[in-house]
């Protein structure tokens, strides 16, 4: 195949894919040092306040809502207010916060409590997780905006 054949593919030479990667390299870094920080708190969080085996996992819980909560306001502040560095959102929303919300945790939990004979619990906390968690960022982001009109008057 020669040069031009590969260009109307689709398909671009291998120099022109570095710089590619090149502009991509300081997102990818601070959505892991956000990452870091964000895990590090939720693991701190678990620590503080553990559940007892078979137990309502209160920490993955609130950490869920509060984590969601703050993603609310950031997204106000991001869009409505600050000219926001390309990094930010990067860092705070998928790294810091994407850390620190658990989701994943959050399915482990509903199996442990399912496993433990306590289907009931295991269903209230994957119900309450998801209903908490969206009313979290809905009411964050509209108390934010509401904060903000009340400044701008």
């Amino acid at each position: 195949m020669t040069a031009p054949e590969t260009e109307t593919r689709g398909a671009r030479p291998a120099a022109s894919r570095r710089p590619e990667w090149r502009a991509q390299a300081p997102v990818v870094a601070v959505v892991s040092a956000g990452g870091a920080v964000g895990a590090t708190a939720r693991y701190a969080l678990t620590l503080a306040w553990p559940a007892p085996p078979g137990g309502f996992p209160w920490a993955t819980f609130w950490t869920n809502v509060s984590g969601c909560a703050a993603m609310g306001v950031l997204m106000v502040l991001v869009t409505d207010v600050w000219a926001a560095h390309r990094l930010l959102r990067p860092f705070l929303g998928t790294g810091v916060l994407g850390g620190y919300t658990t989701f994943s945790t959050y399915a482990v939990d509903i199996r442990h409590l399912a496993d433990a004979g306590r289907p009931g619990p295991a269903l209230a906390y994957l119900a309450a997780t998801l209903c908490a968690a969206l009313a979290a960022v809905w009411l964050a982001s509209a108390a934010a905006r509401r904060v903000l009109a009340g400044r701008r008057r």
